[in-house]
C-alpha cells in the first residue's frame, strides 16, 4: 500500500474532483465516497468543461462507466481493492491501445479502430484498478507540440482554450489542470510529456530510458520515446510509478555476436 494511506478520509476535500489522486484514492479505500460518486462527479466536470478544451476524446457511455464503477463498489464491499486507483475514471492517451475502446492516433487512417489488447504499459496501469472512461487529444501519430488532429480537432490550453495545451500529451495535461481527470498517462520522444505538462502547470516526467520496460523488440524506437506519468502534484505523479517500472524478462538488446552479411539480406 501506498505511504499516504495514512491519510485521513475527513480531511479530504468536500469537492471529489478537487481531491488529488492520492486523497481520492484514501476516501474510496475508505468509504468516505463511493466509486459510483466518484464517476458521476468527474463525468459532470467533463461534461461541463470539455465542450471548452477538447481533452477527452472516444468517451464511453454514461450508463456503462455508472455500471464499471458500481462493479468497483460490490468489489470493496467484499473487502477486495485492485490498487490504488480502484474505482478512479481514467483516460488513455489516444496513442496507446486499450481493450475494447477505439485507437485512432488522431488519423483518419485509423478512426473507430477497436483495440483488441492493452498496450503493455496499460496493462500494467490496468492492475492499479483504474476504469477507463475514453482516451485523451494527441496530435497526429503523436507528432507535434500541440494537440490538434484531424479526427478530433485541437485542445486548448486550461489556463486559455485560445491557446494552444502542448503535446503531444495535451488532452492528458489539459484534463488534469481543469479536474477532469485524477491523473495521467502520456508518453515522451522530444518533450511530449514535458511540454504540456509546463504549458498546463502540472507535472508531466519523462523517465530515464528504459526505466519503463517496453518488451515490444523495437530496439530503435526505445531509443527515443518512453510512456511516463503525468500528475497535479509530485506525490500524484509518482504514485503510480511502482507498477510502471516493474522489471520483465527480455532478451538483450545486444546480440551475442554480429549477423553475417548474409543474414541481413534476408
Amino acid at each position: 500500500m501506498p505511504p499516504f494511506a495514512a491519510l485521513k478520509a475527513n480531511e479530504l476535500p468536500s469537492d471529489i474532483t478537487a481531491m488529488t489522486a492520492t486523497q481520492l484514492s484514501v476516501a474510496i479505500r475508505q468509504r468516505a465516497v463511493s466509486c459510483r460518486e466518484v464517476m458521476r462527479a468527474y463525468l459532470a466536470r467533463i461534461e461541463r468543461y470539455n465542450p471548452v478544451y477538447n481533452a477527452i476524446v472516444s468517451q464511453l457511455d454514461t450508463d456503462e462507466l455508472l455500471g464499471l464503477a458500481d462493479v468497483a463498489d460490490q468489489d470493496l464491499d467484499r473487502g477486495i481493492v485492485h490498487g490504488w486507483m480502484h474505482g478512479m475514471p481514467h483516460a488513455v492517451k489516444d496513442l496507446a491501445n486499450v481493450r475494447g475502446l477505439p485507437t485512432s492516433y488522431g488519423s483518419p487512417l485509423f478512426a473507430g479502430t477497436i483495440a483488441t489488447d492493452d498496450d503493455f504499459s496499460i496493462a500494467r496501469i490496468r492492475t492499479a484498478g483504474p476504469i477507463f472512461i475514453g482516451k485523451t487529444n494527441a496530435p497526429e501519430f503523436g507528432f507535434g507540440s500541440q494537440s490538434y488532429n484531424p479526427v478530433f480537432g485541437a485542445t486548448g490550453c486550461a489556463y486559455d482554450a485560445a491557446l494552444t495545451a502542448g503535446g503531444s500529451s495535451g488532452g492528458a495535461a489539459c484534463g488534469l489542470a481543469t479536474q477532469m481527470l485524477p491523473v495521467a498517462d502520456g508518453s515522451d520522444m522530444m518533450g511530449s510529456l514535458r511540454n504540456p505538462g509546463a504549458f498546463n502547470n502540472v507535472i508531466g516526467f519523462r523517465p530515464t530510458q528504459g526505466r519503463v520496460p517496453d518488451p515490444s523488440g523495437d530496439l530503435f524506437y526505445q531509443q527515443l520515446a518512453t510512456d511516463g506519468p503525468m500528475g497535479r502534484n509530485s506525490e500524484d505523479t509518482f504514485a503510480p510509478w511502482p507498477a510502471c517500472i516493474r522489471r520483465v524478462p527480455c532478451r538483450s538488446a545486444i546480440p551475442s555476436r554480429p549477423p553475417s552479411i548474409s543474414s541481413r539480406c534476408h
